[in-house]
Parts: structure tokens; sequence; C-alpha cells
């Protein structure tokens, strides 16, 4: 792989990275994130899973994930509220990702992190 295609690989990456952490709440889909930084879904989809280990939906998945970690630990909001506020479409919706993506749900990783 030459340096200039790598090179265009991690700003692809990162371009794609900005842009989801700024339509975070948004629903995913990976042809408006393509379309938005004008390159084709699949090779967007492949960039990025060779740059992070992630796909994009994943990673998506991890920027909502790590704004509920925030939110649950420094907020008195409840676990639906902030799930919606991370972007889910519904509280079980985001109990599944959590625990998938985290190991615990919502509500055990507040009474896990929280300071007493």
């Amino acid at each position: 792989m030459s340096v200039r295609k790598k090179a265009g690989g991690e700003a692809l990456t990162n371009a794609a990275i900005a842009y989801m952490k700024q339509h975070r709440t948004d629903k995913f889909s990976l042809q408006e994130m393509a379309d938005a930084l004008f390159v084709n879904g699949s090779y967007l989809l492949r960039t990025f899973k060779r740059h992070t280990g992630y796909t994009p939906l994943a990673y998506h998945h991890h920027l909502r994930c790590e704004y509920a970690k925030e939110q649950l630990v420094t907020t008195n909001q409840s676990v639906s509220e902030i799930g919606e506020a991370a972007g889910f479409v519904s509280s079980s919706h985001f109990s599944h990702i959590f625990k998938k993506m985290e190991g615990c749900t919502p509500t055990e990783y507040r009474m896990n992190h929280q300071e007493t």
C-alpha cells in the first residue's frame, strides 16, 4: 500500500469519525455518511474497518455508549432519558447495545461507577 493511499485512508477515517460525532443522535446511515464524504459506501466501510478495527455502525454505537457512560455517572437522569439523549430509538435498544458493548446494563454501570 502506498503512503499516499494510507494517508488518504486515515484522512477519510478521521472525517468519518468527525461526521459520526456531529451526527451522534441521528439514525445511522452508511450511505448518507458516504454521500456526505463524497465516497462509495463500500469503500468507506472497508477503509474505516481497516483503520479502526470497527465497522462504522459499531463505532457509532461506541460513541453513543461513551456519551451514555458519562451521563450515567454524572447526572441523575433516568436510563431511558440518557438512552434517548444518546440517540437510541428505545430504552430496550439502548440497554441491549450498551450491554453488548460494555458487558453490563446501563443501571449496573451506573451503580458500579457512581462516586459515593
